[in-house]
C-alpha cells in the first residue's frame, strides 16, 4: 500500500509540473496573438485628425531685426559765461519749446561792460563830430591859408575817428551778447532730463552743463539686419518707403509704426549685418531713449494667395505636402505634394498644388497616409485641441525661458547690467551675440532648435 501511494504521488506530481510548462508556454502565445488582433483592428480604424480650410488673404512679408532707440537731437546746455544762477525756470521731466527760458545767470557785470562800450561810441561820436566840422573849415580856406599838411591830417584824424566808431560797434554787440547769454533759452524742442545745477551757483563757460534736452518726437530707431537681406531691402526701398514697427520685448505689441529713412553704406564685416535707421512719431511716448525694441520691417505684401496653418505643411524625402480631405471618399485624406512660397510660424504660403476651395490636416499624422480614413472632429473639440496645443506651447516656451535665463544669468550680469528683467533683456542679448559665453549660446541655440522641432512635430516621412 505505501508503494501504491508513492507512485499515485509521484505521477501527480509530474502531472502538475507538465501542466505549468504547458501553460506557461501556450498562454503568452494566445495572448500575443489576441493583442496582436487588437492592434491591427484599432489600426485599421479611422484615424483622428483636426482640418482647417485653406484661404485667400493678403499676406505681408516681414524682416525682423533689433534696435535701440534713440533720441532724434539731443543737446547739453552749457552755461558760455560765467556767474551766478538767480532761477532755474524749467521742471525735470518738462517738455520745453525751442527759445523757452531755462535759466537765468546774473547780468550786472555784462551790463556794466555793455554801458561801457555805449559810453565810449558816444564819446568817440563827439570827438568824430568836431573833427568833421574843422576838416570842413580847413577844406574852405583852401592851401593858401592852411597849409596842405594840416589838411591832410585833419583828413586822417577824420578816418581815424570813423574806424573807431566801427570798433565801438563791433564792442557793444559783444557785450550785448554776453550780456544775452545770460539768459539761458532751449535750443530745440523735447523733454527735460535732470537738472545738473541748482539756482544759487556759481556757474563757468566750462562747466558740465545745466540740463539735458532730447527730442523723443518723432524718435530715431537704430537696427541691425543679415546682410543676405540687403538686397531685398534695397529692391524694396526703390520701390518706395519702407513701413517699419516697433514691437515690444516679447515681440506681441505693436508699439509704433514709423518709416525707414537710412540704410547704412557699409556691412559691418564683425557681424556680418547692416545698420538701418527708422523714424517713429511716438506720439504718446511709447518709445524712449536707450530702449531695447524688436523691428519688423515691411518689404512685401503677397496679394490674393493661397494660405493653409503652418503644421499643416509636413516634409519628406520628395518635397512638402500637405494631406487634403477628400469628403466625397467617406472622410479620407489624399497626400498632395504643394510648393510653398513662404513660411512663418502661423501661416504657409501655397504657391502651387492647393486650391483654396480645400480643406488640410493639422494634426494626427503619425498614422496618417495616402487614402487612409479619417474621422474630423467637432469644432468644439477642434477649440478644446488647440486650448490644449497653446497651453503646451506656453508650458514649453516658460521651461525654455527657464533654462535660456539659468543659461545666461553671467551673461546679462555682465552685458546688460541697466536693462530691465522681462522686457529687454533679450534683445540685449541678441544685439551682444558674438560677445555671449559658450553656454549661453549653447541654451540659445538648444531653445531655437526646439521651437523648430514644435513647427513640424508629427511630421510624416510618407
Amino acid at each position: 500500500m505505501a508503494k501504491f501511494i508513492k507512485r499515485v504521488l509521484v505521477i501527480t506530481i509530474i502531472g502538475a509540473i507538465a501542466a505549468a510548462v504547458i501553460y506557461a508556454s501556450v498562454l503568452p502565445s494566445a495572448q500575443q496573438q489576441a493583442g496582436g488582433g487588437r492592434r491591427a483592428k484599432m489600426g485599421n480604424g479611422p484615424v483622428p485628425v483636426l482640418i482647417a480650410p485653406a484661404s485667400i488673404a493678403d499676406v505681408p512679408l516681414y524682416l525682423d531685426g533689433v534696435g535701440t532707440a534713440k533720441a532724434r537731437n539731443t543737446v547739453t546746455v552749457r552755461p558760455q559765461v560765467d556767474g551766478r544762477i538767480l532761477s532755474i525756470n524749467f521742471k525735470e521731466g518738462q517738455e520745453v519749446k525751442r527759445g523757452d527760458v531755462l535759466a537765468l545767470i546774473d547780468p550786472s557785470t555784462y551790463q556794466a561792460q555793455l554801458d561801457q562800450a555805449a559810453a565810449k561810441k558816444a564819446l568817440d561820436e563827439s570827438q568824430l563830430a568836431n573833427a568833421e566840422k574843422d576838416m570842413e573849415r580847413y577844406t574852405k580856406l583852401g592851401g593858401n591859408i592852411i597849409a596842405q599838411k594840416t589838411i591832410d591830417t585833419q583828413r586822417a584824424l577824420v578816418d581815424q575817428l570813423s574806424a573807431q566808431i566801427k570798433l565801438d560797434d563791433a564792442a557793444i554787440a559783444n557785450a550785448k551778447a554776453f550780456l544775452d547769454y545770460t539768459t539761458i533759452v532751449a535750443p530745440i524742442s523735447g523733454r527735460t532730463g535732470i537738472r545738473m545745477v541748482d539756482a544759487g551757483n556759481l556757474v563757468r563757460a566750462s562747466d558740465a552743463g545745466i540740463v539735458v534736452i532730447t527730442e523723443i518726437r518723432p524718435i530715431s530707431v537704430l537696427f541691425t539686419l543679415p546682410q543676405q537681406q540687403l538686397v531685398q531691402v534695397n529692391k524694396a526701398q526703390a520701390a518706395g518707403a519702407l513701413a517699419v514697427e516697433a514691437l515690444d520685448a516679447d515681440g506681441g505689441t505693436v508699439l509704433d509704426r514709423g518709416k525707414l529713412q537710412v540704410v547704412d553704406n557699409q556691412v559691418d564685416q564683425t557681424t556680418g549685418t547692416v545698420r538701418m535707421k527708422a523714424e517713429f512719431p511716438n506720439a504718446n511716448q511709447q518709445l524712449w531713449p536707450g530702449q531695447f525694441v524688436n523691428v519688423r520691417l515691411l518689404i512685401d505684401t503677397l496679394e490674393q494667395v493661397v494660405t493653409v496653418p503652418t503644421p499643416a505643411v509636413q516634409r519628406g524625402p520628395n518635397g512638402t505636402f500637405v494631406y487634403v480631405l477628400q469628403k466625397a471618399e467617406g472622410d479620407r485624406v489624399s497626400l498632395r505634394p504643394v510648393t510653398v512660397a513662404h513660411q512663418t510660424e502661423t501661416t504657409a504660403i501655397i504657391a502651387k498644388g492647393l486650391d483654396s476651395s480645400e480643406r488640410v490636416v493639422t494634426t494626427g499624422f503619425g498614422r496618417l497616409k495616402d487614402g487612409a480614413e479619417v474621422t474630423v472632429a467637432t469644432p468644439e473639440e477642434q477649440e478644446t485641441a488647440a486650448t490644449e496645443r497653446q497651453a503646451a506651447a506656453t508650458a514649453a516656451k516658460e521651461e525654455a525661458r527657464a533654462s535660456l535665463r539659468a543659461a545666461c544669468a553671467a551673461d546679462v550680469q555682465k552685458l546688460c547690467p541697466n536693462v530691465e528683467p522681462g522686457k529687454g533683456v533679450r534683445a540685449c542679448l541678441r544685439a551682444n551675440a558674438a560677445d555671449l559665453s559658450e553656454e549661453c549660446k549653447a541654451a540659445a541655440a538648444g531653445r531655437s532648435r526646439k521651437g523648430q522641432a514644435r513647427k513640424v512635430e508629427g511630421s510624416s516621412t510618407e
